[in-house]
């Protein structure tokens, strides 16, 4: 006899097929065959998005469904979940060349820093396991798609590894969700096509749970690799609550990178525990001097200066 929650997962999966079903019904034939749709739905919000034969976005929409997805992955070693960050606006190349030293010698995952930064970022960790990670459309997500697009080319050429993206915010407050789409996806496709990851920071702080929810369904269907909370740079920072319902919505398999006011290990323990995969913070020396302290194998290391960014 089957369970309750297996009764409802596969009512989940008739009623997504069906609502697919019944859109391809509503369009031509010709239509049909020359678009791709997927649909994907979390806490009562259902997101689909239609592409043509190239992969392009032609139509994005949002509606509501009952539903609940997704899980929380285990907990990996805190140092290599970390993207040393460092994006104020008046970083100087010294600065910079110390925050490569700091994520060669703790081992983080990457570190995070502004375009004009990532030649020098990639030239001094050339040989190691740590990636370079960038910015596009920072802070506001306000630019046009081919701005943005062009940005991501120019660092992945300057040799960034993983592309931060700032969601098109308006768009999707505005309700044009196609618009928002589009914009992830052109810039998937060009850091894909390069061999990088795209993470997309929807600014939660400015959201709705509702549109938290919409941005995270539409990240996921425009292919991207993770969501991320924050830029730091709009008045909040990554909570446990908006991870939490940021692995929900994005199931086990997509990242969620927690951003912005992470300071301690306490705190970036607790937002891996809600369902992070990744940590971008300032204070990523502080975070395993605290890991340490806490009973880890961690080397002992210096605290460092944190910020929201």
């Amino acid at each position: 006899m089957q369970t309750q929650a297996e009764v409802k997962n596969l009512v989940e999966i008739i009623t997504r097929e069906v609502l697919v079903a019944l859109r391809e019904e509503e369009l031509p034939k010709d239509h049909v065959h020359s678009e791709h749709c997927t649909e994907e739905c979390a806490d009562g919000i259902c997101v689909s998005t239609c592409f043509n034969k190239v992969g392009q976005v032609v139509s994005a929409g949002a509606s509501r469904l009952s539903t609940t997805l997704g899980g929380i992955p285990d907990d990996p070693h805190v140092a290599g979940m970390i993207d040393h960050t460092l994006l104020k606006p008046d970083a100087t190349a010294d600065q910079i060349a110390q925050l490569c030293y700091e994520a060669r010698k703790y081992e983080f995952a990457s570190v995070c820093v502004n375009p004009s930064h990532v030649k020098l970022c990639a030239d001094l960790l050339k040989g190691t396991q740590v990636d370079v990670c960038t910015v596009i459309g920072f802070p506001l997500g306000a630019s046009a798609t081919d701005v943005k697009v062009f940005e991501t080319n120019t660092a992945l050429t300057d040799g960034a590894t993983e592309i931060d993206m700032v969601l098109n915010i308006g768009a999707l407050k505005a309700g044009d969700h196609t618009l928002a789409a589009q914009d992830i996806r052109e810039v998937t496709r060009a850091a894909h096509a390069a061999g990088a990851i795209l993470k997309v920071i929807i600014e939660t702080a400015l959201l709705t749970e509702e549109e938290k929810v919409k941005a995270c369904l539409l990240a996921k269907e425009a292919g991207a690799d993770f969501v991320k909370t924050s830029t730091g740079f709009s008045g909040g920072g990554a909570t446990i609550e908006d991870i939490a319902l940021m692995r929900r919505v994005v199931g086990p398999e997509m990242g969620v990178k927690a951003s912005g006011g992470v300071h301690d290990f306490q705190e970036a323990k607790s937002l891996i525990d809600a369902g992070a995969t990744r940590i971008g913070a300032s204070a990523g020396v502080k975070i395993v001097a605290g890991e340490k302290e806490a009973g880890s194998t961690v080397k002992s290391a210096v605290p460092a200066t944190a910020s929201a960014y």
